[in-house]
């Protein structure tokens, strides 16, 4: 079938205008033609109207609406949420503030604890090394004073009935003198 074609007559200066158009969209003129018709037919735009009113119109009505709808979810939404995030982060605050405080002053307390029983346990542990100390010089003192007692006895009773009586002093002076060097050094303080 085929297409039935209409002739339109227009000026020359409109001529070049019309291929400079086509040309420069790389089509031919009766397909730009055709696309103008469309164009013009859809978009229901007046071609005298260089200012393009209707498509001003349309959109500042489209601005209207989303400045509308803006400002309705401003009231609706975003200023209750601006005010109960502003509120929630005072609650906020009021509650840092009230643990900072209840657990800072813990911690004080915790740690002066802390130090008083570190130095009572240091204070105890002084005591208890003093006391083992003394424990173990008084055991080495009975063991060293039975080392010396047994070996005056036994000097003694290697003596016989005609040992004489200077010499059964001199064993007991010995004896003497080692006991008092025993206690000297037993006295001399710990550290």
């Amino acid at each position: 079938m085929q297409e039935t074609l209409r002739t339109v007559k227009y000026s020359v200066s409109d001529d070049v205008k019309f291929e400079k158009i086509a040309l420069k969209l790389g089509r031919s003129k009766r397909l730009v033609f055709s696309q103008m018709l469309d164009y013009f037919y859809r978009s229901k735009k007046d071609p005298t109207d260089l200012n393009d009113e209707l498509l001003k119109n349309t959109i500042l009505k489209g601005q209207k609406e989303y400045i509308g709808f803006i400002k309705t979810q401003e009231t609706e939404l975003l200023i209750p949420i601006k005010r109960d995030s502003a509120r929630m982060i005072e609650a906020m605050k009021k509650i840092i503030d009230r643990f900072n405080g209840q657990i800072l002053k813990h911690n004080d307390e915790m740690l002066s604890n802390q130090s008083a029983q570190a130095k009572r346990l240091g204070t105890l542990h002084e005591v208890a090394s003093n006391i083992e100390m003394k424990i173990i010089t008084k055991e080495r003192l009975k063991k060293n004073f039975m080392l010396i007692m047994n070996s005056y006895i036994r000097e003694r009773e290697r003596m016989g009935m005609m040992t004489s009586g200077k010499e059964k002093e001199e064993l007991a002076e010995q004896a003497r003198k080692q006991i008092e060097l025993l206690i000297c050094t037993s006295i001399l303080p710990t550290a």
